[in-house]
């Protein structure tokens, strides 16, 4: 860890990691530079319905960005979760109406940047996990070969809340193992760029950044403790950017 002047720390709700992870993916250099001249295709997810906010300032019905969700047990959301709303595309910065982000991937080059969410992380491990349930791999299986093939970018936004124990390979190994006599999804580990929290306080502030806890009760379950180091003016950055983030809504609840 670099010498730093000051330190704080905070306590961000999965709702509001999710606002933050947006707002640090909108800024993103690889991102800036594809809206700039070139492609970004942002696949369906509930984190990506953030990003899809940020990167076109509009709000959106995000639990209509959906496809594969978890929820409670034998609960219903009490809210529609759907995939009724159009791909955001966006080519040298503009939306690129009528295309999917599967077809998108098919036209990437080198510079442009898939973005697509995950369900697992080891952030040690530089790992993300994506739970798949549909026959043909779903998303990632219909992007990854062409993306990685073209060298383009895979983006993958990723909340802490999301942190597994131990090498994700082991439990995507003994979930193909079981063959038929297995159920639910499998494990897919990929290989991309995390973009956590902590890359977003890193891209947005400056700081260096770092998880200290998890969890919480009264609104804060799944929430993460996060503590970062800079100096006087780069954590007054992180105090303005937490002022317009505290309070985000749950997900699938009105502001």
């Amino acid at each position: 860890m670099t010498t730093a002047q000051s330190q704080m720390s905070f306590v961000l709700t999965v709702a509001e990691s999710k606002r933050l992870i947006a707002k640090g993916v909108a800024k993103c250099p690889v991102v800036l530079a594809a809206l700039k001249k070139g492609i970004v295709a942002v696949a369906k997810g509930t984190t990506n319905g953030y990003i899809v906010e940020e990167l076109t300032g509009q709000r959106i019905h995000k639990p209509h960005y959906c496809t594969g969700t978890t929820t409670p047990h034998g609960r219903a959301p009490g809210v529609e979760l759907a995939n009724k709303l159009p791909d955001l595309v966006l080519r040298d910065g503009q939306r690129w109406e009528g295309v999917s982000a599967t077809e998108a991937a098919a036209q990437m080059k080198a510079g442009d940047v898939f973005i697509k969410g995950a369900n697992a992380l080891n952030y040690e491990r530089r790992q993300a996990g994506i739970l798949v349930g549909h026959p043909t791999g779903g998303t990632i299986g219909a992007a990854i070969g062409t993306v990685t093939a073209r060298r383009a970018t895979l983006l993958l936004p990723v909340g802490l809340e999301k942190s597994v124990p131990g090498d994700l390979r082991e439990p995507q190994r003994l979930l193909n193992q079981a063959g038929e006599a297995g159920s639910g999804p499998i494990l897919w580990t990929v290989d991309g760029e995390i973009f956590t929290e902590l890359e977003a306080l890193h891209v947005l502030c400056g700081v260096e950044a770092r998880a200290i806890g998890a969890g919480g009760i009264l609104g804060a379950e799944g929430s993460v403790r996060i503590a970062v180091w800079g100096g006087k003016e780069q954590l007054e950055l992180v105090e303005s950017l937490l002022a317009g983030i505290y309070g985000e809504a749950p997900f699938g609840h009105s502001p």
